[in-house]
C-alpha cells in the first residue's frame, strides 16, 4: 500500500506541470491577453449612456406623439355615435315645407349641432356623386346599371354622407355605383 500511495503522489505534481506547461485554453488567453485599460472601459462606459439615452428619446417622442394622437381622435367614439342623429336632421329638412315654422327651428338646431361637430375636428366630405368610385373613401352599397357608357364605374347616388376627423375617415360615404358594364 505504500507503494500506492507513493505512486500517486508522484502523479499529482506530475499532473500539476502538465496543466501549468500545457496548451492554454482561448477563453484563458482572451482574459490574460488585453485586460482592457480604463480608457477603453470609460469608452464603453459612455457609448452605452449615449445608447440608453437615445433610446429614452426615441420613447418619449413616441410617446409624446401617441399621446397627441389619442387627444385628436379621443371623441371619436361620441362623434360616430352623433352621426345617425345627423342624418335623421337632414332627412327631416328634406320632408319639412320651407316656409313652416317647424323648418325655422330645425334648422337653428341643425346649425348650431353642425357649428359644434365641426369645432370638434369633423369635417364632412364633399359629395361623391358623378365621381369615381374610391375605395380609399367610400363603400358601395349596391351596382345598379350604368344609364350611359360614360358613367360606368362612377358613383350614380349617395345615400349616406362620409365623414372625417382630421385626417381619419371615421365613416366611409355610402354610394351606389354603375356597373362597367351595362346589362
Amino acid at each position: 500500500m505504500a507503494k500506492d500511495s507513493k505512486k500517486h503522489e508522484t502523479e499529482v505534481p506530475e499532473t500539476e506541470t502538465e496543466q501549468s506547461a500545457g496548451p492554454v485554453s482561448p477563453e484563458q488567453e482572451a482574459t490574460e491577453e488585453a485586460p482592457q485599460s480604463h480608457e477603453e472601459i470609460v469608452q464603453e462606459l459612455k457609448d452605452q449612456n449615449l445608447r440608453l439615452y437615445a433610446e429614452f428619446e426615441n420613447f418619449r417622442r413616441r410617446n409624446a406623439r401617441e399621446r397627441l394622437d389619442l387627444m385628436a381622435t379621443a371623441n371619436e367614439k361620441v362623434l360616430k355615435a352623433i352621426l345617425p342623429i345627423v342624418d335623421d336632421f337632414e332627412r327631416a329638412l328634406k320632408n319639412i315645407a320651407s316656409d313652416s315654422p317647424e323648418r325655422v327651428g330645425m334648422e337653428l338646431i341643425y346649425t348650431k349641432l353642425m357649428h359644434t361637430l365641426k369645432s370638434e375636428g369633423l369635417k364632412e366630405m364633399e359629395s361623391s356623386i358623378g365621381q369615381v368610385f374610391d375605395v380609399e373613401t367610400m363603400e358601395a352599397i349596391t351596382n345598379i346599371p350604368a344609364p350611359s357608357p360614360e358613367m360606368a364605374g362612377k358613383v350614380i347616388d349617395q345615400i349616406e354622407k362620409g365623414y372625417s376627423l382630421g385626417e381619419k375617415i371615421i365613416r366611409y360615404a355610402k354610394v351606389v355605383v354603375a356597373d362597367q358594364s351595362p346589362a
